[in-house]
């Protein structure tokens, strides 16, 4: 059985239109999403109409919860987020429809599956926080102490956007990459196929060209700021864009 493991949207519309034809010129029936939805891209609400047209199980991920808490927590965060940061949760929660607001808060922490005998954890960061980033520089000490919290054979999370595969004491973990807002260096859309067997994982990474200058004019005809299109263009978070931290 395949599975197609999709994380970290960010509102990338072009992006996820071109994973989805992938996955679907593969023949791969079954997908799952591991979070974080919205963010920094200019297709909030179309992403979230689309991943629910499709029924495809996802679940909330850290940005995405940002967004939802935006009302209350604007006061506050006004003096304390950079000026960038605090326009983007302030735009994505603008442009949320009544019914993508009310999917969103209706989204679980994580997902449990089993398939094939095997025992599946989704989740957004890690088992411990949505907010661990899990990638190829983790520790093998703590992807021991994750295996143990999570109770699963394979566990599967995103947020760090680094695509990532390692099996540490018979526990498989995966990180699909990002589909949106890579930032690697690589500015192409990633994400990854699970392969099933009884006696058999395997897991197999893809990185596509997509329609960037869409997605970055997208973003220029929102009137956000320039930085943002250019996380897109070059494949870099907006820590990485600007290491000063004006932004």
């Amino acid at each position: 059985m395949k599975i197609a493991v999709i994380s970290d949207i960010h509102a990338n519309l072009p992006a996820l239109e071109t994973v989805l034809a992938h996955i679907q010129e593969q023949g791969i029936q079954h997908v799952w999403n591991a979070g974080d939805l919205i963010g920094y891209g200019a297709f909030p609400d179309q992403v979230i109409t689309l991943i629910q047209s499709l029924n495809i199980p996802s679940i909330i991920g850290n940005y995405d919860q940002k967004v939802l808490k935006f009302p209350q927590k604007a006061a506050k965060w006004v003096d304390r987020k950079k000026p960038n940061k605090f326009l983007a949760f302030k735009w994505a929660y603008q442009q949320l429809s009544p019914n993508s607001l009310a999917y969103l808060w209706a989204l679980p922490e994580e997902l449990r599956f089993t398939i094939n005998g095997y025992a599946i954890l989704i989740t957004h960061g890690s088992p411990a926080s949505n907010e661990e980033h899990i990638g190829p520089l983790t520790p093998a000490k703590r992807l021991i102490e994750l295996a143990n919290l999570a109770q699963a054979d394979i566990i599967i999370c995103g947020h760090s956007h680094q695509p990532f595969c390692r099996e540490i004491q018979g526990i498989w973990f995966l990180n699909p990459g990002s589909v949106g807002r890579p930032d690697d260096g690589d500015p192409r859309a990633s994400y990854a196929v699970l392969n099933l067997e009884p006696s058999h994982i395997s897991v197999t990474h893809y990185r596509l060209a997509y329609d960037i200058d869409r997605a970055v004019e997208g973003v220029r005809q929102a009137g956000l700021p320039e930085v943002f299109a250019q996380m897109l263009i070059q494949g870099r978070n907006l820590d990485a864009m600007n290491p000063q931290g004006e932004l």
